[in-house]
């Protein structure tokens, strides 16, 4: 298995399974496991919280995205970014109850970035590791570990409070509590988020929209408090592109007002955008609304080479939609706090963009936002069944 592969299917040892009860009829369509036996996403499927939260390592793979902006005392603003991945090695009947201190099953991946704003600095680390002593993830609920970093909930509630800690390189420390302000939010159709016309490549999609956020943050030793707002995703999958997608914009938009848009624009090869692309609002409530990607314009306006991939990034978006509350067309400007926002891909061989952006509505400050960009050094299509 390349390195590569898991990184282009993303974006404790396993034993119990977390049972995803399939409907008495699924979907004639969708078969239920991949050629190589791994389970797909279907329609109909009934979820248990907290467990779900937790690992499903019948998929091939699946992440948990933690993004968010904080102030520290000083007044001085920050963005992170905390994801854990795990990639299964062999299908479910074949995972077995292995060392403790070295699994054979799956491998788990980390990533870590922050973003001093103010300082225009942007700092970044990688891991990898197998299952085992090292890295894991627990089929209970949530509970992920890489090395002494770590993601947890504090109870078994389905909508708990947890905490992360995590450092980057030398220079940072940070222990961040999450609150969840909203109800957890599943994306797509009867609990599938489909990616292209393969039935396989769709997701389960969860979603904390807005987390408050409050800790402390160690800089080169020292400690400031610090206070903000987060938005957590769990994707669980086993293929999350068709061959002809290169890459994908995603953006979450926290705006003031107390609402939320998720956005994903899928590329591809003819320069076009597939069908499959979506944006979700998501209103004060919680409720969601589905937008297709007829109804709304992502449009860049300059790019950005970077100094170590080489790759070009379109940046600096503007989004048009209309807006559900007061059915008015709207346009909001998304700029990123700095350009060099990227992961190298030391560990993984794929770079890509996951930038700390300001939201903007007729010159206004709107909201915040995080947005993700892949494919723009090499066509993720390309190594798909690689």
């Amino acid at each position: 298995m390349k390195l590569r592969t898991f990184s282009l299917l993303l974006c404790g040892a396993f034993v119990s399974m977390i049972p995803i009860e399939s409907p008495a009829e699924s979907p004639a369509d969708t078969p239920a496991f991949t050629a190589e036996g791994y389970r797909i996403p279907r329609t109909g499927q009934t979820f248990s919280f907290p467990r779900n939260h937790g690992s499903h390592p019948d998929f091939l793979v699946e992440w948990w995205y933690l993004t968010g902006h904080l102030e520290d005392e000083t007044g001085a603003r920050h963005g992170f970014q905390l994801t854990f991945f795990r990639r299964a090695l062999r299908p479910a009947p074949e995972q077995t109850v292995d060392s403790p201190a070295f699994g054979r099953d799956h491998l788990h991946m980390a990533h870590a970035a922050w973003t001093e704003i103010d300082e225009k600095r942007f700092t970044t680390e990688e891991r990898l590791a197998r299952n085992g002593w090292d890295a894991g993830a627990s089929t209970l609920g949530l509970d992920l570990f890489q090395g002494e970093w770590r993601l947890a909930a504090r109870s078994d509630a389905a909508n708990p409070v947890f905490d992360a800690f995590f450092t980057v390189k030398n220079r940072y420390r940070a222990l961040l509590t999450f609150e969840p302000r909203k109800p957890l939010v599943q994306f797509g159709e009867d609990g599938v988020e489909r990616k292209g016309a393969d039935p396989a490549a769709a997701s389960h999609y969860f979603t904390w929209t807005r987390l408050d956020v409050r800790g402390t943050l160690e800089i080169e030793g020292k400690a400031l408090r610090v206070r903000g707002q987060a938005w957590m995703d769990h994707e669980i999958s086993s293929n999350q592109l068709d061959r002809e997608q290169v890459g994908w914009d995603w953006a979450s938009i926290q705006l003031r007002d107390g609402r939320e848009i998720m956005m994903y624009l899928l590329r591809t090869r003819d320069g076009g955008i597939s069908p499959f692309s979506v944006l979700y609002w998501v209103d004060r409530a919680g409720e969601v609304t589905q937008v297709q990607p007829g109804d709304f314009t992502w449009r860049p306006r300059r790019t950005w080479i970077s100094p170590e991939s080489g790759a070009r990034y379109a940046l600096d978006w503007v989004l048009e939609l209309r807006d559900p509350q007061t059915e008015t067309r709207t346009q909001f400007e998304i700029r990123p706090y700095m350009d060099a926002q990227e992961h190298t891909g030391v560990l993984s061989g794929i770079p890509y963009w996951e930038g700390a952006c300001g939201v903007y509505q007729n010159g206004l400050p709107a909201g915040k936002a995080y947005v993700e960009l892949t494919g723009y050094a090499e066509a993720l299509g390309n190594q798909l069944r690689e």
